[in-house]
């Protein structure tokens, strides 16, 4: 990620975190609780996560540590996100739990760790100068998973601005270029959609 959009997301950030408090979901740019819940379940039906290792790139709070948690105990989650202030809260809610790990990083340039499944709940909605940067990430992350990669895009937002949002049909013709196996979902909310792509 370049350094222009890198601060501009990091002062996105600051200013929902001094808009809605440390610790609120509003502070990680989602609507409600619903919104986020809405994602997770949709990326949650990606497979039996049982057992697996499970990265979560752009993690927030960590909140999907404790939603697959509930249905998987004995997940390997580690969760990835630059901004320290989220890592913070993220630590102190989940770091207890075991096989639980928050590492410090901006996923789009880090080295990450290889694992089962790899998930992107929110963190690939930001504009990005870079041209083709959602094909590289969704390259880079497909590459990362051994099982399978999930993740979420908006399919509209207004005003457009910081976020942005894409063609339904261009992302999952891309897929296909990388697996054979890609189911898409866009019934759980109005202004986004869900891609599972299959190694």
């Amino acid at each position: 990620m370049g350094l222009i959009d890198w601060a501009n997301i990091y002062r996105f950030n600051q200013f929902c975190l001094k808009e809605h408090g440390e610790g609120s979901i509003r502070s990680l740019g989602w609507r409600n609780d619903h919104s986020q819940l809405s994602r997770f379940a949709a990326l949650a039906g990606i497979g039996d996560m049982a057992g697996c290792t499970v990265l979560d790139v752009g993690c927030g709070y960590g909140d999907l540590r404790a939603y697959l948690g509930e249905r998987y105990p004995d997940i390997v989650y580690t969760g990835i996100d630059q901004m320290e202030e989220f890592l913070a809260v993220a630590a102190e809610k989940y770091g207890h739990l075991p096989q639980t790990t928050f590492l410090q990083g901006d996923f789009t340039s880090a080295n990450l760790p290889q694992a089962e499944y790899v998930i992107a709940s929110g963190s690939l909605n930001y504009h990005n100068n870079e041209p083709g940067f959602i094909y590289r990430i969704i390259d880079k992350l497909f590459k990362t998973c051994n099982i399978a990669l999930g993740f979420n895009l908006l399919s509209s937002i207004a005003p457009l601005g910081l976020l942005v949002a894409y063609d339904v049909d261009a992302i999952v013709n891309y897929c296909k270029k990388l697996s054979p196996n890609v189911v898409m979902h866009n019934d759980y909310a109005a202004d986004d959609f869900t891609v599972w792509v299959y190694r």
